[in-house]
């Protein structure tokens, strides 16, 4: 490669390494190897959802810590003081007199959690009021299920402070052994207490049959419904039609989450939760709606069109790095283009300008051999310095003729010399 070009393309290559890193300064950070979920209890729902989500995450390279804790109002604290990245919390859990909640934000609404009364009463129940004055446990403190019972008794004007606050576990144990009359759990329908309580003999399932007015005074409750026979159709179990009320697991992140995770966590969610379930049908959940928590922007971009094109074919790591690069191009294209048309005219005068410098000290030399006392030796050394220094460039095709004129012109000045040495 010859002088010319080697300057002209280090020149283009100088300028687009410093787009490149003039353009790096916007590109957003890499999202961050390592982020931990607020969970619940170690035989809860929601820590059966987190070790699926982790494996998941794990095959993209994203370390998935669980942190165990009491419940929906512990992780929604632990997510307000920024101790977690996202936290599994139940709708309806109270925000508003929290510092930092205002910078939560749902990613999804993932099932229905139906509010579980669990009983050994005959008669049994039909109304929350009847529970009154007996051994109930209203869940730990802590606990999306303590928010929520205590909510549903003060609507029916029935003082929880007697009630017992066991853990679910607890509270289940204490159930089957005849200490406590009755128990309220809120919980997804595969959590293995839920499960153990549903297949146990002598315990009942109370109905509600006024879900709808529940759902009036709190919108956030959802009425459910489970038909006989649902949970085990050859033992009539329940016997009769139950009418619940529910609220909807949602995933939950502070709004200054990586958009690659939300995105991520969100490609991920249906692979978990995305089949048919007791009280709802395959495809309903993850969900945009069913929320009690505004949807955060990244969110609400993926609920609208889904995952992008990079997502949709390519690794995490990839579409992430490609995505991120992206913001690169504009600027780089916007250096590049002009570069393209700018190169040839740069090349060229370059190339020109030398030949036209070779020719100033033909000319000079010239000059010099018509003046009176003209040094004859030192003019042909110059003339031979000139021409060595002509023939070593290695000029493309296209300027060859101006190459070849200039050598013929050497030639001319070196004879006009011979000339005048004779």
């Amino acid at each position: 490669m010859n002088s010319s070009l080697l300057k002209s393309t280090s020149l283009a290559i100088v300028l687009v390494l410093a787009g490149f890193l003039l353009a790096y300064q916007f590109v957003e950070p890499a999202p961050p190897k390592v982020i931990t979920l607020a969970t619940g209890s170690p035989t809860g729902a929601y820590h059966a959802f987190g070790l699926a989500m982790r494996d998941i995450l794990a095959a993209n390279d994203i370390d998935l810590i669980l942190q165990n804790t009491a419940g929906s109002d512990e992780n929604a604290v632990l997510l307000a003081e920024q101790s977690v990245d996202i936290a599994l919390m139940q709708g309806g859990t109270p925000l508003d007199a929290m510092p930092g909640s205002e910078h939560l934000r749902a990613l999804a609404s993932l099932y229905y959690e139906p509010l579980w009364i669990f009983h050994q009463l005959n008669p049994a129940p039909n109304r929350l009021s009847e529970l009154a004055g007996l051994k109930v446990n209203r869940g730990a403190p802590g606990s999306g299920t303590r928010t929520l019972t205590d909510e549903l008794l003060a609507l029916n004007n029935v003082s929880s402070e007697t009630f017992s606050e066991l853990n679910t576990a607890s509270a289940s144990e204490a159930l089957r052994t005849g200490e406590i009359d009755a128990l309220f759990m809120v919980s997804g329908e595969n959590s293995p207490e839920a499960q153990t309580l549903l297949h146990a003999p002598g315990i009942a399932l109370m109905n509600l049959p006024r879900t709808k007015a529940y759902h009036l005074h709190r919108r956030y409750l959802s009425p459910l419904s489970l038909p006989p026979g649902a949970i085990d159709l050859a033992r009539e179990r329940p016997p009769t039609e139950r009418q619940m009320v529910g609220v909807t697991a949602m995933l939950v992140a502070r709004d200054d989450l990586h958009p690659a995770l939300v995105d991520l966590l969100l490609l991920s969610a249906p692979k978990i939760v995305g089949g048919d379930g007791l009280f709802h049908s395959a495809g309903q959940f993850p969900s945009g709606q069913y929320l009690s928590i505004p949807l955060g922007k990244e969110a609400q971009r993926f609920h609208k069109r889904g995952p992008s094109f990079l997502q949709r074919f390519l690794p995490f790591w990839a579409a992430t790095l490609i995505d991120r690069l992206i913001v690169m191009l504009i600027p780089l294209a916007a250096l590049v283009i002009p570069l393209f048309k700018l190169f040839p005219p740069l090349y060229r005068w370059r190339v020109r300008s030398r030949i036209y410098r070779w020719y100033e000290d033909l000319e000079r030399i010239e000059k010099r051999l018509d003046a009176e006392e003209a040094n004859t030796q030192e003019l042909t050394a110059a003339v031979h310095k000139l021409e060595t220094e002509v023939k070593q460039v290695d000029t493309p095709l296209s300027y060859a003729d101006q190459l070849y004129h200039l050598r013929i012109h050497i030639d001319l000045v070196r004879t006009r010399i011979n000339h005048k040495i004779s």
